[in-house]
């Protein structure tokens, strides 16, 4: 039964650091980043400590800046203000230990390639420039699919697939560079409930070895698994999941919004 008392807000301001873990070991650390195309401000003054093993769910309304934060991360685009470090590195040194499923897979599911082939895409930069993936790619990108629980399927054309197995498939070329950090793109659009579950359900043990990143653009549900809850909405403020409130979400969006933590029965509401 849901406690009727208020949650405590942790409310972190853009301006300062977040409320993580102190003696985690930090993973991503952004000081003072401001990012604009070559228009408002989409990103201003951002702070923002992400620690080692931390699962962090990335939120905010349209146009707030969710993605842009991801490309800052991985170095595809540099902030006009302040330091991004990943791993203690510039993120573009360090991409080779993050492991990115970006929100649109550029594959068309009529093209003949196996779930296999596609997971060994994610050995690119690590195999021979040249000639056939060596074994030792393979075994790597077999490992990965055993991880997410489709190595049976190995050889099965990737158009074959459902939506669910196809975003696992996904996650396993992820993981098939062997990173230290995963970052995912709204890994959860238009699945159903259930695999989604599912697929909170393998993130969450991909987590005891992996620090995770998820944006995420329904907020209806926030899974269990989170620890970290990121909101960006041209600022970016950070809360202990277990001390995100309703009210907080509502500010950010402008409008009443409805949270369900899973594992609750489905009329249970967070109390502002």
């Amino acid at each position: 039964m849901l406690s009727k008392r208020p949650l405590a807000l942790a409310t972190v301001t853009s301006g300062d650091m977040n409320g993580s873990d102190v003696t985690a070991k930090p993973v991503i650390t952004l000081t003072e980043v401001s990012f604009t195309y070559d228009g408002p401000p989409v990103i201003q003054r951002a702070n923002l400590v992400v620690g080692e093993r931390d699962f962090v769910c990335v939120i905010g309304p349209n146009g707030g800046g969710k993605s842009t934060l991801l490309k800052l991360m991985l170095g595809l685009i540099e902030p006009n203000q302040g330091t991004v470090e990943v791993l203690g590195k510039s993120p573009r040194v360090a991409r080779s230990l993050i492991g990115y499923m970006p929100q649109h897979a550029q594959l068309d599911p009529r093209f003949p390639v196996s779930v296999l082939d596609v997971v060994l895409m994610g050995r690119l930069g690590r195999a021979p420039m040249l000639g056939p993936y060596r074994q030792a790619d393979k075994q790597v990108a077999l490992t990965a699919l055993g991880e997410v629980g489709m190595a049976e399927l190995r050889r099965r054309p990737f158009a074959r697939l459902s939506g669910g197995q196809r975003q696992r498939v996904l996650i396993a070329r992820a993981l098939a560079c062997e990173p230290e950090l995963l970052l995912l793109d709204e890994p959860m659009a238009n699945l159903d409930p259930v695999v989604q579950d599912d697929l909170y359900e393998l993130l969450g043990k991909l987590n005891r070895k992996l620090t995770i990143v998820m944006v995420s653009h329904d907020i209806g549900f926030v899974s269990l698994y989170f620890k970290t809850v990121v909101c960006v909405n041209r600022t970016v403020h950070t809360h202990p999941m277990s001390e995100l409130s309703h009210r907080t979400v509502a500010d950010m969006y402008g409008r009443e919004v409805r949270l369900l933590h899973h594992g609750r029965a489905p009329n249970a509401r967070v109390e502002p």
